[in-house]
């Protein structure tokens, strides 16, 4: 028997700050007709996200420039590109991808605009420190290879995925829009099941009801994230 239920439902929320993240990528060098490959980066086992692997990004500050809360969170992702990795992303070229709100029970909270962008060709440069290490690998690969990596990171790469290139991304931003992800935790089986619109369950935070599903299913033993974490998503378009 299936036993659901909603966490902390009556929570109080931790403060979000806001937050960019921008998913770098360029054809596959061996076949570009293949489809993407992303610029995946290994995060230190210290600080936030620690030992996972993640797209560069970092907090909106003060200083970042911009009229509105878009804006702003465009030119943080041109700037973290720029600190993290070294290279050069041409703001004009940024796709708004989604929106992502955490639950009430993280105790780090970014409320943190996707991105996405072509690589320019710059050369990839990391301090060693905060990040450890990068990859440019395939969606799908990195999906294949469990990788340690939050939610929004393994859901973004499915999207890639299915995007295949950038001009299909652009058609799937059309087609479906900035999508927002406002996260509701629930529980099903012992498991921590993340809720987003339009799951059948999202309304009542009960990943027990049957119905449409859109939602995250991560094993007690593995919250950092990797392959035992698997998502569903039904009719997506």
């Amino acid at each position: 028997m299936c036993q659901g239920g909603s966490v902390n439902a009556d929570a109080v929320p931790n403060l979000a700050r806001p937050a960019a993240t921008v998913i770098i990528t360029r054809p596959r060098p061996e076949d570009p007709e293949a489809g993407f490959e992303v610029l995946l980066l290994k995060r230190s086992e210290v600080g936030a996200f620690a030992g996972m692997w993640v797209f560069p990004g970092g907090r909106v500050d003060d200083a970042d420039a911009g009229d509105d809360e878009l804006s702003r969170a465009a030119s943080a992702a041109v700037r973290e590109a720029a600190e993290e990795v070294g290279i050069a992303v041409d703001p004009t070229s940024l796709i708004p991808l989604s929106h992502w709100t955490p639950p009430a029970m993280a105790p780090k909270r970014f409320t943190t605009w996707f991105f996405v962008a072509p690589w320019a060709g710059d050369e990839i440069h990391i301090d060693a420190h905060e990040i450890v290490d990068f990859r440019w690998i395939g969606p799908a690969e990195a999906l294949a290879e469990g990788l340690p990596m939050a939610p929004p990171t393994h859901v973004t790469l499915v999207t890639i995925d299915e995007a295949r290139t950038f001009e299909g991304l652009l058609e799937l931003v059309e087609r479906r829009g900035v999508e927002r992800y406002l996260t509701v935790p629930s529980r099903l089986d012992g498991a921590l099941v993340l809720l987003w619109e339009p799951d059948a369950g999202y309304a009542s935070a009960d990943a027990s009801v049957p119905g449409a599903r859109h939602r995250m299913t991560i094993p007690s033993n593995s919250i950092t994230g990797g392959g035992h974490q698997t998502f569903e998503r039904s009719g997506a378009d």
